[in-house]
């Protein structure tokens, strides 16, 4: 989405204004980014919030990163916008009050998937087959408790431990520290059973097995486990909401408008296009697919882009 258009970065800069400013605009915080990608969102939100008296003097940049190559990219990117620190893992980067953004971070988490059998619950796992192949078998050993016990047989449960633990320590220093987290993602509202995992290669869907490093492999998060396990470590929840609805309340319809007026056609046109794509309705429309959840500290007001009765109603 930051690839899309500059207006989603500006969006998310505002919501992390107005948290700044929930928080008691505190002096000093930690602006932090968990898998940045390029830089152009952080990018976006530096620019958005440049008018804000005080946020751009109190913040600290900190980018979560684990790539060489993207670092560079990153700090190509902020140079003269911004001075970032670098982080192998978030446990570093947290420290005192945080504003903390992750965008298509928690699908590209590994995640554990188990089976319904007639021996119970048991893991997938991946071996070679009598040719040699990558391939997927079941564990010889059920995994007692890894799932109901009521599940059909055949049903595949996925257990994303890794995207838990990051929600998990991220809500924990949120409730003790102060701040928020936005969490933005493929995935869905509710729980259910089902294998989520998708390989995509030059922008077509591939076997995950096949040519292993060569695609993109993701998930899709279960944001109501997300907003569970943030729960539990004490922060509180808004959310999960559509994109499409989220971008929406926060002025983003007004914000396309703005800059279209100010544009030549042709700008106007991809303006225009940009809007569409990022708030596109139904199965395979970005606006649905892509959910939200911020996560807080449980002293915080409700927080912009989730009080969608602001909202007009979707024809």
């Amino acid at each position: 989405a930051p690839e899309i258009s500059q207006m989603f970065g500006e969006m998310i800069g505002l919501w992390a204004a107005h948290l700044w400013q929930a928080m008691g605009s505190p002096s000093r915080f930690s602006l932090i980014e968990i898998g940045p990608g390029r830089g152009t969102l952080m990018a976006d939100m530096l620019r958005a919030t440049r008018i804000l008296p005080g946020f751009r003097e109190a913040l600290a940049v900190h980018l979560v990163e684990t790539s060489p190559v993207l670092r560079e990219i990153q700090a190509s990117t902020l140079a003269g916008k911004a001075e970032p620190s670098w982080h192998e893992r978030v446990e570093t980067a947290l420290e005192g009050p945080a504003i903390i953004v992750a965008n298509e971070l928690l699908d590209a988490l590994p995640l554990d998937q188990f089976v319904m059998t007639e021996q119970g619950w048991r893991e997938r796992l991946i071996g070679l087959d009598g040719e040699g192949r990558l391939a997927c078998g079941l564990a010889a050993i059920a995994s007692d408790g890894a799932g109901p016990a009521t599940a059909p047989s055949g049903a595949i449960l996925e257990q994303p431990l890794a995207a838990l633990s990051l929600v998990s320590t991220t809500a924990s220093h949120l409730a003790r520290h102060g701040g928020g987290a936005l969490l933005i993602d493929y995935g869905s509202l509710q729980s259910g059973f089902g294998d989520t995992l998708q390989a995509m290669r030059r922008h077509a869907f591939v076997d995950p097995l096949e040519e292993p490093g060569e695609a993109d492999l993701t998930v899709h998060v279960d944001f109501a486990r997300m907003a569970q396990a943030a729960l539990r470590a004490g922060a509180a929840t808004h959310g999960p909401v559509r994109q499409a609805d989220f971008l929406l309340a926060l002025g983003l319809a007004e914000r396309a408008q703005a800059l279209s007026a100010k544009a030549t056609p042709e700008q106007a046109a991809s303006i225009g296009a940009a809007f569409d794509r990022l708030t596109a309705r139904g199965e395979t429309g970005m606006g649905d697919l892509f959910k939200v959840l911020a996560v807080s500290h449980p002293g915080l007001p409700p927080l912009p882009g989730f009080d969608l009765h602001r909202l007009p109603e979707q024809g």
